[in-house]
């Protein structure tokens, strides 16, 4: 059986940057280390982060206690209000946000400073949004939508320039879909398209396989906004795909009396749970 991993499976770049971050200062032992928030949506990663001491802390309120150890920003970023508390709690951090989260960040603080309506275009309770909005110097000018209902729905006062931006991890052909039904509207608007280069990379990868193989196995965490996206865009090509966490979730028996089988992985999937994956098919079949 032809078995294809798609290469653009696994950690990206600002993902793989928050892991070896973590891992650094675990090895450096220069006290205890807390990550806020998962540092990725991979319970292997994170569990194996636990065992090594890596407390993750989930509220504002649990933060102001970590003035024991260093805290560490995970990669999806936060608002800047965050910043502002660990500044005056004094409590050391380490900032490992995706330097393409960061840019985000820059331009809606820029446009919402001018008085443009932000509308982010992406999943409102990803912590990643969550941190894109708190940059806004205008919360009540700063709108999520992510269908196309919503889409349609949006309205900001009469007269505002509005500001597009994207979720790194968003789906580029919804994200193309929802702006042309704003622009339709008429309003004024300047459209940046925010969507990581190697989202995109792995999304197009991903569907040109998926509509080429037998069946498609998507690896990646459960609660991974961006394996689901791929789960999503797979299963259009390729009815027999499955959306597996690690090996032992896989059924082989799916993948019997096929010619071709194709694998592809999120961007907070480690590449040993892949390997473990395309290795166990191999052998299997």
């Amino acid at each position: 059986m032809e078995v294809i991993l798609a290469k653009s499976a696994g950690f990206c770049f600002g993902v793989k940057r928050a892991v070896d971050t973590v891992y650094e200062q675990v090895d450096a032992k220069k006290g205890k280390i807390y990550t806020y928030g998962p540092i990725i949506h991979n319970e292997e990663v994170v569990t194996d982060l636990q065992k090594r001491g890596v407390c993750v802390v989930e509220t504002e309120e649990e933060l102001r206690n970590c003035s024991d150890g260093t805290v560490i920003i995970r990669s999806h970023g936060v608002g800047r209000a965050v910043y502002a508390l660990l500044e005056a709690e004094h409590i050391p951090y380490v900032d490992a946000t995706c330097p393409y989260v960061k840019k985000i960040h820059q331009i809606v603080d820029k446009y919402s400073r001018e008085g443009c309506h932000v509308l982010i275009i992406g999943n409102e309770n990803h912590p990643e949004v969550e941190g894109i909005k708190g940059w806004s110097s205008n919360p009540a000018e700063t709108s999520v939508i992510g269908t196309v209902s919503e889409a349609y729905d949006f309205a900001p006062g009469e007269g505002k320039k509005v500001c597009i931006v994207s979720q790194t991890t968003f789906n580029n052909k919804n994200f193309q879909e929802l702006v042309e039904i704003i622009q339709k509207k008429g309003y004024d608007i300047v459209v940046l398209n925010t969507i990581c280069n190697a989202t995109q990379e792995r999304q197009s990868e991903a569907k040109r396989i998926a509509a080429k193989v037998d069946a498609m196995i998507v690896v990646g965490g459960k609660n991974s906004s961006n394996t689901q996206k791929l789960f999503e865009i797979c299963k259009k090509e390729c009815e027999n795909t499955c959306y597996i966490q690690t090996l032992e979730d896989l059924d082989l028996s799916k993948l019997w009396s096929i010619n071709s089988v194709g694998i592809t992985a999120g961007a907070s999937t480690p590449n040993k749970i892949i390997e473990e994956v395309q290795r166990n098919v191999r052998n299997e079949f």
